[in-house]
């Protein structure tokens, strides 16, 4: 929604009270069920509301799609990556991107219903939280092995980070604008909003929901993807890995000296048979050692190597709010509380 302007200067924009961030990825199904279940939820909240829909490079008709969405629907912003960067990256640029005081973070793919959105910001508002996590109770519709894989991924994560991470709390959550500052004046170079979020500390609460099935469509995020969120999760936020590292290679020394001690029991009982076996094991477990704590050491040697080219994750190719005038609005106090 716009102010009027002086005629020959740039037109301002007002601060939303809402911003809703939506990451998409070759969403052409999804997303036309998505925008006709979400405008009613935010029209029927009676505030100044953007939704900013996060092009990651789409390749299918998802581009065309969200221009002719914006037409029929003002509030309706589109900012489309240059190429694919990722999910992380999308969501990165949605939260960075947005104007409104409170910011939630929802997938297109309809599995976290945005009727959660008035109760979310509802809740913020009363008790004055910064953050308000989308928690699943009900992961019914997920197969068993996606239900094993998530509850190993949240319960090794809040071993690392503690308990301050909610179970089973993905990226369906609601920000305070305090919340996205702190998060833009992050160096994260490959953030992982689920940890990065909670180590925060800020005043959260929850909003327990159903997950639901996808609406249309295929997932995109497949077991290759999810190994590798759990590897970034794990070696951006914890140096752990580096330990196991240390513990291993102990473990090893002690099992080199048992190793040791069974030859000189065995030569000096005369039973010094040719040992290809235990041999044979001793440097496979050795060698399988070194294998490990080399890879652990090139993960974060990696990821050094990649902060220090400082790279950005992603590149915006259009942002239609820029279409409108002036890129930064202006924000009014008021909008909070």
């Amino acid at each position: 929604m716009l102010n009027a302007s002086v005629p020959g200067e740039p037109t301002a924009r007002t601060v939303p009270l809402l911003s809703v961030v939506i990451p998409i990825y070759n969403e052409q199904e999804a997303l036309p069920l998505t925008v006709e279940r979400l405008r009613p939820i935010l029209d029927g909240l009676e505030v100044e509301y953007e939704v900013v829909g996060v092009d990651d490079g789409s390749t299918d008709a998802t581009p065309v799609l969200m221009q002719k969405i914006r037409q029929d629907w003002p509030e309706f912003r589109t900012v489309r990556f240059a190429r694919n960067s990722g999910h992380q990256a999308a969501l990165t640029a949605g939260i960075h991107r947005a104007f409104g005081d409170y910011v939630v973070s929802i997938d297109a793919d309809l599995q976290d219903p945005p009727e959660k959105i008035p109760e979310m910001l509802s809740l913020a508002r009363e008790q004055s939280l910064d953050i308000v996590y989308g928690v699943r109770g009900d992961r019914g519709t997920d197969t068993f092995f996606k239900r094993r894989t998530a509850g190993t991924y949240y319960w090794l994560m809040r071993k690392l980070v503690g308990k301050r991470m909610p179970n089973q709390a993905g990226d369906y959550r609601l920000l305070s604008r305090a919340a996205v500052d702190a998060l833009k004046a992050m160096p994260e170079h490959q953030p992982v909003y689920r940890l990065l979020v909670p180590w925060l500390g800020f005043p959260s609460g929850e909003v327990v929901y159903t997950r639901e099935e996808r609406v249309a469509g295929s997932t995109h995020y497949p077991l290759s993807k999810m190994v590798r969120l759990a590897l970034d999760s794990v070696t951006n936020f914890s140096a752990s890995p580096l330990r196991l590292a240390t513990w291993l290679g102990l473990l090893s020394f002690f099992v080199c000296i048992a190793m040791a001690v069974y030859t000189t029991v065995a030569y000096a009982l005369g039973s010094t048979v040719p040992g290809w076996s235990s041999l044979f094991i001793g440097m496979l477990f050795i060698g399988a050692v070194q294998l490990i704590c080399t890879g652990l050491l090139g993960e974060y040697v990696g990821r050094i190597y990649s902060a220090v080219q400082a790279r950005p994750a992603y590149f915006v190719g259009y942002d239609s709010a820029e279409d409108d005038g002036s890129a930064e609005p202006r924000r009014a106090a008021s909008h909070v509380g």
